[in-house]
Protein backbone atom coordinates (compact mmCIF):
# COMPACT_ATOMS: atom_id res chain seq x y z
CA UNK A 1 0.00 0.00 0.00
CA UNK A 2 2.71 2.48 1.05
CA UNK A 3 5.01 1.38 -1.78
CA UNK A 4 2.25 1.88 -4.37
CA UNK A 5 1.47 5.36 -3.03
CA UNK A 6 5.15 6.32 -3.22
CA UNK A 7 5.40 5.11 -6.80
CA UNK A 8 2.44 7.33 -7.70
CA UNK A 9 4.02 10.27 -5.85
CA UNK A 10 7.28 9.75 -7.75
CA UNK A 11 5.52 9.73 -11.12
CA UNK A 12 3.52 12.85 -10.23
CA UNK A 13 6.65 14.68 -9.12
CA UNK A 14 8.43 13.90 -12.40
CA UNK A 15 5.31 14.81 -14.36
CA UNK A 16 5.05 18.14 -12.55
CA UNK A 17 8.66 19.00 -13.32
CA UNK A 18 8.31 17.97 -16.97
CA UNK A 19 5.07 19.91 -17.34
CA UNK A 20 6.60 23.07 -15.87
CA UNK A 21 9.66 22.88 -18.14
CA UNK A 22 7.55 22.32 -21.27
CA UNK A 23 5.02 24.98 -20.34
CA UNK A 24 7.85 27.47 -19.88
CA UNK A 25 9.33 26.48 -23.23
CA UNK A 26 5.98 26.88 -24.99
CA UNK A 27 5.95 30.57 -24.09
CA UNK A 28 8.95 31.18 -26.35
CA UNK A 29 7.69 29.43 -29.47
CA UNK A 30 7.72 26.03 -31.14
CA UNK A 31 11.50 25.64 -31.43
CA UNK A 32 12.10 26.33 -27.74
CA UNK A 33 9.15 24.10 -26.85
CA UNK A 34 10.70 21.18 -28.74
CA UNK A 35 14.01 21.80 -26.99
CA UNK A 36 12.21 21.94 -23.65
CA UNK A 37 10.76 18.46 -24.28
CA UNK A 38 14.29 17.11 -24.79
CA UNK A 39 15.50 18.97 -21.71
CA UNK A 40 12.60 17.67 -19.59
CA UNK A 41 13.30 14.09 -20.68
CA UNK A 42 16.99 14.48 -19.88
CA UNK A 43 16.24 16.06 -16.52
CA UNK A 44 13.89 13.23 -15.53
CA UNK A 45 16.46 10.65 -16.59
CA UNK A 46 19.11 12.45 -14.53
CA UNK A 47 16.86 12.64 -11.46
CA UNK A 48 16.01 8.94 -11.70
CA UNK A 49 19.48 7.57 -12.46
CA UNK A 50 21.74 9.87 -10.47
CA UNK A 51 19.36 10.99 -7.72
CA UNK A 52 19.83 8.02 -5.35
CA UNK A 53 23.60 8.53 -5.20
CA UNK A 54 23.51 12.28 -4.48
CA UNK A 55 22.84 12.13 -0.70
CA UNK A 56 25.77 9.72 -0.32
CA UNK A 57 28.01 12.10 -2.26
CA UNK A 58 26.80 15.12 -0.31
CA UNK A 59 27.71 13.39 2.95
CA UNK A 60 31.08 12.16 1.56
CA UNK A 61 29.99 8.66 2.52
CA UNK A 62 32.28 5.69 1.98
CA UNK A 63 31.10 2.14 1.43
CA UNK A 64 32.37 -0.15 4.18
CA UNK A 65 33.01 -3.87 4.28
CA UNK A 66 31.98 -6.40 6.88
CA UNK A 67 35.59 -6.63 8.01
CA UNK A 68 35.56 -2.92 8.83
CA UNK A 69 32.13 -2.81 10.48
CA UNK A 70 31.17 -6.34 11.62
CA UNK A 71 28.75 -5.10 14.28
CA UNK A 72 26.93 -2.82 11.84
CA UNK A 73 26.63 -5.62 9.29
CA UNK A 74 25.31 -8.05 11.88
CA UNK A 75 22.54 -5.73 13.05
CA UNK A 76 21.47 -4.73 9.54
CA UNK A 77 21.50 -8.35 8.36
CA UNK A 78 19.30 -9.43 11.27
CA UNK A 79 16.82 -6.60 10.66
CA UNK A 80 16.79 -7.18 6.90
CA UNK A 81 15.99 -10.85 7.45
CA UNK A 82 13.08 -10.00 9.74
CA UNK A 83 11.81 -7.37 7.28
CA UNK A 84 12.32 -9.76 4.33
CA UNK A 85 14.51 -7.25 2.52
CA UNK A 86 17.72 -7.82 0.57
CA UNK A 87 20.87 -6.81 2.43
CA UNK A 88 21.58 -3.16 1.51
CA UNK A 89 25.01 -1.70 0.87
CA UNK A 90 26.38 -0.02 3.98
CA UNK A 91 28.10 3.36 4.06
CA UNK A 92 29.68 5.49 6.77
CA UNK A 93 29.91 9.27 6.59
CA UNK A 94 32.95 10.87 8.25
CA UNK A 95 31.13 13.45 10.34
CA UNK A 96 30.50 13.82 14.05
CA UNK A 97 26.91 14.94 13.40
CA UNK A 98 24.81 11.86 14.36
CA UNK A 99 22.29 10.67 11.78
CA UNK A 100 21.24 7.80 9.54
CA UNK A 101 19.47 7.66 6.19
CA UNK A 102 18.61 5.27 3.38
CA UNK A 103 19.00 5.82 -0.36
CA UNK A 104 18.44 3.86 -3.54
CA UNK A 105 15.97 2.99 -6.27
CA UNK A 106 14.30 0.24 -4.27
CA UNK A 107 14.90 -2.76 -2.00
CA UNK A 108 17.15 -4.52 -4.53
CA UNK A 109 19.36 -1.47 -5.04
CA UNK A 110 19.48 0.24 -1.66
CA UNK A 111 22.04 1.69 0.71
CA UNK A 112 22.02 2.63 4.38
CA UNK A 113 24.41 5.31 5.61
CA UNK A 114 25.34 6.02 9.23
CA UNK A 115 27.52 8.88 10.35
CA UNK A 116 30.50 8.21 12.57
CA UNK A 117 28.81 10.38 15.18
CA UNK A 118 25.79 8.08 15.28
CA UNK A 119 27.90 4.95 15.66
CA UNK A 120 29.74 6.52 18.59
CA UNK A 121 26.66 8.01 20.27
CA UNK A 122 24.08 5.20 20.33
CA UNK A 123 24.19 1.94 22.26
CA UNK A 124 23.27 -1.34 20.56
CA UNK A 125 19.51 -1.15 21.22
CA UNK A 126 19.31 2.45 20.00
CA UNK A 127 21.45 1.74 16.95
CA UNK A 128 19.22 -1.21 16.09
CA UNK A 129 16.16 1.05 16.27
CA UNK A 130 17.80 3.77 14.15
CA UNK A 131 18.78 1.24 11.49
CA UNK A 132 15.27 -0.23 11.54
CA UNK A 133 13.97 3.29 10.84
CA UNK A 134 16.13 3.47 7.71
CA UNK A 135 15.19 -0.04 6.55
CA UNK A 136 11.46 0.63 6.76
CA UNK A 137 11.95 3.53 4.36
CA UNK A 138 13.57 1.11 1.95
CA UNK A 139 10.75 -1.39 2.32
CA UNK A 140 8.06 1.22 1.64
CA UNK A 141 10.05 2.59 -1.32
CA UNK A 142 10.30 6.03 0.21
CA UNK A 143 13.93 6.17 -0.87
CA UNK A 144 13.28 6.65 -4.59
CA UNK A 145 10.81 9.49 -4.05
CA UNK A 146 13.14 11.01 -1.46
CA UNK A 147 16.15 10.79 -3.78
CA UNK A 148 14.34 12.33 -6.75
CA UNK A 149 12.96 15.16 -4.61
CA UNK A 150 16.43 15.85 -3.20
CA UNK A 151 18.07 15.75 -6.63
CA UNK A 152 15.46 18.17 -7.95
CA UNK A 153 16.17 20.50 -5.04
CA UNK A 154 19.89 20.25 -5.79
CA UNK A 155 19.30 21.19 -9.43
CA UNK A 156 17.24 24.22 -8.44
CA UNK A 157 19.72 25.43 -5.83
CA UNK A 158 22.50 24.77 -8.31
CA UNK A 159 21.24 27.70 -10.37
CA UNK A 160 22.59 29.94 -7.63
CA UNK A 161 26.00 29.05 -9.04
CA UNK A 162 25.19 31.33 -11.94
CA UNK A 163 25.66 34.11 -9.42
CA UNK A 164 29.39 33.61 -9.79
CA UNK A 165 29.07 34.18 -13.53
CA UNK A 166 26.79 37.18 -13.08
CA UNK A 167 29.20 38.76 -10.62
CA UNK A 168 32.41 37.72 -12.40
CA UNK A 169 34.99 40.48 -12.43
CA UNK A 170 33.23 42.56 -9.80
CA UNK A 171 34.96 41.14 -6.76
CA UNK A 172 34.24 38.31 -4.38
CA UNK A 173 31.86 40.31 -2.20
CA UNK A 174 29.65 41.12 -5.20
CA UNK A 175 29.53 37.46 -6.24
CA UNK A 176 28.70 36.43 -2.69
CA UNK A 177 25.80 38.89 -2.51
CA UNK A 178 24.40 37.67 -5.82
CA UNK A 179 24.60 34.02 -4.76
CA UNK A 180 22.93 34.79 -1.42
CA UNK A 181 20.16 36.72 -3.15
CA UNK A 182 19.53 33.84 -5.55
CA UNK A 183 19.55 31.28 -2.74
CA UNK A 184 17.05 33.30 -0.73
CA UNK A 185 14.63 32.86 -3.64
CA UNK A 186 15.58 29.37 -4.84
CA UNK A 187 15.89 27.59 -1.48
CA UNK A 188 12.20 28.04 -0.54
CA UNK A 189 11.16 26.86 -4.03
CA UNK A 190 13.35 23.77 -3.72
CA UNK A 191 12.03 23.16 -0.20
CA UNK A 192 8.42 23.41 -1.38
CA UNK A 193 9.02 20.79 -4.09
CA UNK A 194 10.73 18.49 -1.59
CA UNK A 195 7.79 18.80 0.80
CA UNK A 196 5.48 18.03 -2.11
CA UNK A 197 7.30 14.74 -2.62
CA UNK A 198 7.82 13.89 1.06
CA UNK A 199 5.16 14.42 3.73
CA UNK A 200 5.42 14.26 7.51
CA UNK A 201 3.37 11.08 7.36
CA UNK A 202 6.43 9.35 5.90
CA UNK A 203 8.44 10.13 9.04
CA UNK A 204 5.69 9.08 11.44
CA UNK A 205 5.31 5.79 9.56
CA UNK A 206 9.06 5.13 9.59
CA UNK A 207 9.13 5.75 13.36
CA UNK A 208 6.19 3.42 13.95
CA UNK A 209 7.22 0.61 11.63
CA UNK A 210 10.88 0.92 12.61
CA UNK A 211 9.98 0.55 16.29
CA UNK A 212 7.95 -2.55 15.48
CA UNK A 213 10.71 -4.00 13.28
CA UNK A 214 13.28 -3.52 16.04
CA UNK A 215 10.74 -4.80 18.57
CA UNK A 216 11.75 -2.02 20.93
CA UNK A 217 9.71 1.24 20.87
CA UNK A 218 11.54 2.67 23.96
CA UNK A 219 14.84 2.26 22.11
CA UNK A 220 13.44 4.20 19.13
CA UNK A 221 12.38 7.01 21.47
CA UNK A 222 15.81 7.05 23.07
CA UNK A 223 17.55 6.98 19.67
CA UNK A 224 15.53 9.96 18.46
CA UNK A 225 16.22 11.96 21.60
CA UNK A 226 19.93 11.24 21.70
CA UNK A 227 20.34 11.89 17.98
CA UNK A 228 18.55 15.24 18.14
CA UNK A 229 20.61 16.24 21.19
CA UNK A 230 23.73 15.17 19.33
CA UNK A 231 22.78 17.31 16.33
CA UNK A 232 22.31 20.29 18.65
CA UNK A 233 25.91 19.83 19.82
CA UNK A 234 27.40 18.98 16.41
CA UNK A 235 25.12 20.08 13.54
CA UNK A 236 26.02 19.76 9.89
CA UNK A 237 27.22 22.94 8.16
CA UNK A 238 24.21 24.94 6.88
CA UNK A 239 24.83 24.35 3.18
CA UNK A 240 22.02 23.97 0.61
CA UNK A 241 24.01 21.16 -1.06
CA UNK A 242 23.39 19.08 2.07
CA UNK A 243 20.08 20.68 3.00
CA UNK A 244 18.28 19.34 -0.07
CA UNK A 245 18.84 15.83 1.31
CA UNK A 246 17.94 16.62 4.94
CA UNK A 247 14.47 15.10 4.50
CA UNK A 248 16.04 11.66 4.02
CA UNK A 249 17.66 11.70 7.46
CA UNK A 250 16.14 10.37 10.66
CA UNK A 251 16.58 13.70 12.46
CA UNK A 252 16.84 17.18 10.93
CA UNK A 253 20.64 17.61 10.74
CA UNK A 254 20.98 21.37 11.21
CA UNK A 255 20.76 23.78 14.09
CA UNK A 256 17.29 25.32 14.35
CA UNK A 257 16.82 28.59 12.47
CA UNK A 258 19.83 28.28 10.17
CA UNK A 259 19.48 30.37 7.04
CA UNK A 260 18.43 28.49 3.87
CA UNK A 261 18.35 25.07 5.55
CA UNK A 262 15.09 25.69 7.41
CA UNK A 263 13.32 25.58 4.03
CA UNK A 264 14.20 21.90 3.69
CA UNK A 265 12.79 20.58 6.96
CA UNK A 266 10.13 17.89 6.58
CA UNK A 267 10.61 16.09 9.91
CA UNK A 268 7.79 16.69 12.43
CA UNK A 269 8.62 18.11 15.88
CA UNK A 270 10.38 15.57 18.06
CA UNK A 271 7.75 15.80 20.81
CA UNK A 272 5.03 14.77 18.35
CA UNK A 273 7.05 11.82 17.10
CA UNK A 274 7.77 10.64 20.64
CA UNK A 275 4.14 11.05 21.70
CA UNK A 276 3.07 8.72 18.88
CA UNK A 277 5.73 6.18 19.79
CA UNK A 278 4.72 6.24 23.44
CA UNK A 279 1.30 4.94 22.41
CA UNK A 280 3.09 1.77 21.27
CA UNK A 281 4.77 1.31 24.63
CA UNK A 282 1.40 1.80 26.35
Amino acid sequence: MHAHANQIRTVLLLALVSGFVMATGAIFGQTVFLLSIVFAAGLCAYLYVVGPSLPLRAMHARRVSEIEQPHLFRVVRELSTVARLPMPALYVSPTSAPNVFAAGHGPSHAAVCCTEGLLELLDERELRAALAHALTRIGSRDTLTSSIAGALGAVICGFAGFGYLLGFGDGGSRRSRVVEAMLSVLAPIAGALIRLGMSRTVEYRADHEGALLAGDPPAMISALRKTEDGVACAPLPPEPEIGVHAHAMMVFPFREGERYTRSFRTQPPLDDRIARLQSLTA
